[in-house]
């Protein structure tokens, strides 16, 4: 379970914040705070994971405080979740570790999409392993994780769960080789036409490889590929 602090100066923002969090499997909010120093002396009695951070907040800047954690030891990982939308406040963001930056107003929608895409980084993080190296591919993948999952749940047409995309895109690039939506199903644990409608729309949206086999009687079977460069 990914432990969440919500934090944000607004307490009617923080709850609202907070429901949507609740409401995203393997996520559990594990406390909201509405100053800077609310924020740090939840993170010295309690296990967090991720932090929604806001960056308007009344003793010091949801900016500031990044700086203050990294120097105080703390490793929490950190989305911005705030009004603030110049450039130089997002460059800065970016330069102190945050993962993502979601703007408000926002929906549920968009923060599901960070949260999916965080989700994904950390599955990425457990399969390469903690310790030794990371090869090039490796780190491609560990890089890649955030902008793949989130971009697929901004996208995904009603219906579809990001999770389940996830775990299809998953399936195909530890397989290493093309599958067809059958073996796709079987090996993700899906029903077939759940996997053949999945597989449709990552096609379709350019995110797998389709290839043709011709045997020797009937119809060619579809066969499906991680694409390597996305």
């Amino acid at each position: 379970m990914i432990e969440v602090l919500v934090v944000d100066d607004d307490f009617r923002v923080a709850e609202i914040n907070a429901a949507y969090v609740a409401k995203v499997p393997g996520f559990r909010v594990a406390g909201r705070a509405h100053t800077a120093a609310h924020a740090l002396a939840t993170l010295e009695r309690t296990r967090i994971d991720l932090i929604l951070l806001d960056h308007y907040l009344p003793d010091e800047t949801g900016l500031t405080l990044i700086r203050r954690l990294r120097q105080l030891g703390h490793h929490a990982d950190v989305i911005m979740v705030t009004a603030a939308r110049d450039v130089a406040t997002v460059q800065a963001a970016m330069r102190y570790g945050a993962l993502q930056y979601l703007v408000k107003p926002f929906t549920f929608a968009g923060l599901r999409a960070k949260l999916d895409g965080y989700a994904a980084l950390r599955r990425t993080l457990d399969g390469v392993g903690g310790g030794g190296e990371a090869g090039q591919e490796q780190v491609d993948r560990i890089f890649g994780a955030l902008r793949t999952a989130g971009a697929a749940s901004a996208e995904l047409p009603k219906g579809h769960s990001a999770p389940t995309a996830e775990l299809i895109r998953r399936v195909l690039r530890e397989a290493g080789h093309p599958l067809s939506a059958h073996e796709v199903a079987e090996l993700a644990g899906l029903s077939r036409s759940t996997a053949q409608r999945y597989l449709k729309y990552l096609e379709q949206a350019g995110r797998i490889g389709l290839t043709l086999k011709y045997g020797d009687t009937g119809r060619p079977e579809h066969r499906y590929a991680w694409a390597a460069a996305d």
